[in-house]
């Protein structure tokens, strides 16, 4: 006689014993059963990280505590499949034709920012031509093999823009508080300096060729069999027109 039992059937016995019914105790065995739990792995910028998926995921999971949510932030582009995460977060443009892309985000828009006090001695650039004769503020990023050139588009036109200035970082945050400080212009996501422009901490400059573009999807392999854990939170994710 096999004296190795399926736990299942303890969880039943339990369930049973404390409803003192089989409907009540089928009832909570089936919802125990479909409730989401495990971990969810996703790579994530930065900057997607702080402003797409930790306001939902800070709503969310004290009501799901079964699951658990891992987030590696990673500027660069990375194989997601290779690497072992259950999905990544990038901008629309970026995500591979193979994947399954979920719109998780409204559009989105570059601002080139300067301080008030780095324009008291130098002209407002016109023109992506004219930052030759400014300091930058400059990012690098692994995959793009050194440093970032920024990116412009009007009436048709694209345009890219190496630029040049003392410092060089490789996340968003450092870029805002040197812009912050004066030592120069950061090309960075339009919602993280909106308050300072508001509060004329910052000038924006080249507005006119930065144009929307569209924002951050989470993608995963097609091939991928989604857990009760993932679809849940692929669904709060979901990006909802207002």
């Amino acid at each position: 006689m096999n004296s190795r039992r399926d736990p299942r059937d303890f969880l039943a016995f339990l369930a049973v014993a404390k409803e003192r019914s089989f409907t009540r105790a089928a009832a909570n065995l089936g919802e125990l059963r479909e409730k989401p739990a495990g971990t969810v792995r996703i790579s994530a910028d930065e900057h997607a990280a702080d402003s797409i998926l930790w306001p939902v995921l800070a709503r969310l999971l004290p009501h799901y505590p079964e699951i658990k949510v891992e987030i590696i932030v990673d500027n660069g582009l990375i194989d997601i499949v290779a690497e072992r995460y259950d999905a990544g977060v990038r901008l629309g443009e970026q995500v591979a034709k193979d994947m399954i892309a979920v719109r998780i985000g409204p559009d989105f828009r570059m601002a080139v920012v300067g301080a008030p006090g780095y324009f008291a001695a130098r002209p407002k650039p016109k023109t992506p031509q004219e930052l030759t004769a400014h300091d930058c503020i400059n990012l690098r990023l692994p995959t793009w093999g050194g440093i970032y050139a920024w990116e412009f588009e009007k009436n048709g036109r694209e345009l890219k823009a190496r630029v040049e200035g003392q410092l060089v970082f490789n996340g968003s945050a450092p870029m805002l508080r040197a812009a912050l400080a004066g030592f120069g212009l950061a090309y960075l996501p339009e919602d993280l300096v909106q308050a300072h422009l508001a509060r004329r901490r910052l000038i924006r400059v080249l507005a006119d060729w930065c144009p929307a573009f569209p924002g951050y999807h989470l993608y995963y392999p097609s091939r991928r069999q989604p857990t009760p854990a993932f679809t849940l939170l692929v669904d709060a994710l979901r990006h909802r027109r207002s």
